[in-house]
């Protein structure tokens, strides 16, 4: 038998089904040794589906009887912080899919009880691990490109409307709409990329779709260093297919993703330095996920240091002000 993590999973929807456990599947020595969800009908399935040995309806139970050394939470938002305090009381390392928690107090509270503990947290934030992503930070950090003035990002989804209603669409369970559901992670990503830059001013318009959360919205961020990010989103758009971008403007240069391409004035002339082969023949979705697992099991086993989560308190600083600010109609200054 052997020897690798034991990993569980505690969650049985959709992210859990197409991105968690085929990147699992596909790791070496990993063990998944149990799957927790409220609805057991559906645990089982998707432990028949994956091979999982063992299906519990309750966290706790799972983390004695299957004694997991890394737990991955897949629940509703509102779930996260609790699921997470229970997982790092039980001696596991967690993953957990963003967000890690409804609101900034929420993380500094899991920051704290993940030292306490002496256990591994991280967010899983997987578009840092895209391949393209990757490739423009080290174009990034090569300082190749010059300075960083300003980040564009967007992402655009279709939900039919008539659509059954989600825990999504439920502002006490998602804790948000677009801007959380699609906003937060190229925030994060935004900020990353540019080596954390320190937000100071925020403006936020969001569209509201009765009775309970924003269908779209659109951030202007500030930093002290003197850069600007803008994110758009929307989860009603209508076209020919789901748009996901990032570009970054620098002063000799630029970079964006999806489809990666890198720019660098050389000359006087703009230059096309693209690197070939970066984004790799796989999906940057399954690589994404992959990597993320790779990077979290090789902190859960000491090789590489554990995140202290500081710029996720950022982060959700950061967006608590999108909300404040678009329900003021004025700017924020953080």
């Amino acid at each position: 038998m052997s020897d690798g993590p034991r990993v569980a999973i505690v969650g049985a929807g959709a992210i859990v089904q197409v991105a968690h456990l085929p990147a699992l599947a596909r790791m070496r020595d990993v063990r998944v040794v149990g799957i927790c969800d409220s609805d057991v009908s559906k645990a089982h399935a998707v432990a028949s589906r994956f091979q999982i040995p063992a299906v519990y309806d309750d966290i706790e139970e799972l983390l004695i009887q299957a004694r997991p050394d890394a737990v991955a939470i897949c629940t509703p938002n509102h779930l996260h912080e609790v699921h997470v305090l229970a997982a790092l009381s039980g001696g596991a390392h967690v993953l957990c899919e963003r967000p890690l928690a409804l609101s900034a107090a929420g993380v500094e509270r899991l920051r704290a009880a993940a030292q306490r503990a002496d256990r591994a947290l991280m967010v899983g934030m997987n578009h840092r691990f895209r391949t393209d992503v990757q490739a423009v930070r080290q174009f990034l950090k090569s300082g190749d490109l010059g300075g960083v003035l300003g980040v564009r990002a967007g992402w655009y989804i279709f939900r039919a409307t008539g659509q059954a209603v989600g825990w999504r669409q439920r502002q006490a369970q998602a804790g948000g709409g677009a801007m959380l559901d699609l906003g937060l992670s190229l925030i994060d990503l935004s900020l990353w990329l540019t080596s954390c830059p320190t937000p100071t001013v925020v403006s936020g318009v969001l569209r509201q779709r009765l009775p309970d959360v924003e269908e779209a919205g659109c951030v202007l961020i500030a930093c002290k260093e003197g850069l600007s990010i803008f994110v758009d989103v929307a989860r009603r758009y209508v076209g020919d297919h789901e748009r996901f971008w990032l570009d970054v403007m620098c002063a000799r240069g630029s970079a964006s993703i999806h489809p990666l391409r890198v720019f660098r004035e050389l000359h006087g002339a703009p230059v096309n330095v693209t690197p070939t082969g970066a984004a790799g023949r796989e999906d940057p979705f399954s690589t994404s996920y992959r990597s993320e697992w790779a990077h979290f099991l090789a902190i859960a086993r000491g090789a590489v240091p554990r995140p202290d989560l500081a710029d996720q308190v950022i982060l959700h600083r950061t967006l608590e002000a999108v909300y404040d600010s678009a329900g003021r109609g004025r700017d924020v200054t953080l």
